[in-house]
């Protein structure tokens, strides 16, 4: 569930190239959700006006994308790669200045893995790492961190026979916390004490955040025809896998076949969150996380109203 439609051709791409001589990328017109408020309803992404999907998020100005958009694409400062607003390769921004992107700090820190036949350029993961720098980290399998000793603290995002709901996540990570500490999950390791003594220490640095069940989640950056390569790693297999509740893709191309429910893996991090935010932490949602959504929302915009210049949506 994680990412299972986050993967087509490099759409962007292309049609960011072709449309850089037609006039609607060059309207002065704003083509972003400049100007957007959150609703007194759901702020997320389903929404029954399908031109308009992220109305109601609180998202940053995309002026500084509408100017780069104009000036073009550039080099990437450190692969050289042709590159518009980001190099998806590198992590990094171009043609525009870090100080003028949303930066938002995340309640978990989010470990995204991603497969290794897939094409940096469609991969959305990027976007999370961009806006969240500091609690986003990518990396591309078989490269897995080790969550043996924190799979008290960890979730996998991925549905399955033994996934539970968002809802669910601090009781079954308690419980697995506490069958840990009676050893009847692994043999006592010598390091044990060691390790514990460690953890309260940052627990006591780190305050409320790190006294909270969960501290880390992952997605799987793939298509879901190739994400059984992932799924089955034994590094993987002790996780706590949690489902999300179905939703519908914003995505402007999913894979063939494949249900509208399969969604990009930046809607995967904003769901899963929001939900976490209102389910978990038991707060009301005031649009914290919305511009995870802030490359995503003008990419969706701009390409779609290319594909409408070209003829290919009514």
């Amino acid at each position: 569930m994680a990412s299972k439609s986050d993967r087509t051709t490099t759409v962007e791409e292309n049609l960011l190239k072709a449309g850089e001589d037609n006039e609607c990328f060059k309207e002065k017109e704003p083509l972003g959700c400049n100007s957007l408020r959150i609703s007194t309803g759901d702020s997320s992404l389903r929404n029954e006006h399908a031109n308009q999907p992220f109305q109601g998020l609180k998202l940053a100005s995309h002026n500084v994308l509408e100017r780069a958009q104009l000036a073009g694409r550039l080099k990437c400062s450190k692969c050289c790669g042709s590159r518009m607003f980001y190099c998806y390769t590198c992590f990094s921004l171009v043609g525009v200045n870090q100080e003028e992107i949303p930066q938002i700090k995340l309640p978990v820190k989010i470990d995204i893995i991603k497969h290794p036949n897939e094409t940096d350029g469609k991969s959305t993961a990027v976007h999370a790492k961009l806006i969240a720098p500091d609690d986003v980290t990518i990396y591309t399998y078989p490269c897995v961190p080790e969550y043996e000793d924190k799979r008290h603290s960890v979730v996998l995002v991925f549905p399955g026979p033994g996934s539970v709901t968002v809802e669910e996540i601090s009781k079954q990570l308690l419980e697995v916390s506490q069958k840990r500490s009676s050893g009847s999950l692994e043999e006592p390791c010598p390091k044990r004490a060691k390790h514990d003594a460690e953890l309260k220490d940052a627990q006591g640095v780190e305050g409320q955040q790190s006294a909270r069940p969960l501290q880390r989640v992952v997605f799987i950056d793939s298509t879901w025809n190739q994400t059984s390569k992932i799924i089955t790693d034994e590094r993987l297999q002790a996780l706590l896998q949690v489902e999300l509740k179905t939703r519908k893709t914003c995505f402007w191309r999913h894979q063939k076949g494949s249900p509208d429910t399969y969604l990009a893996t930046i809607e995967a991090i904003y769901y899963f969150l929001k939900d976490y935010h209102e389910q978990c932490l038991s707060q009301d949602y005031q649009g914290e996380y919305d511009n995870l959504l802030f490359f995503y929302s003008y990419l969706h915009q701009l390409i779609n109203k290319a594909k409408h210049s070209a003829g290919k949506l009514n």
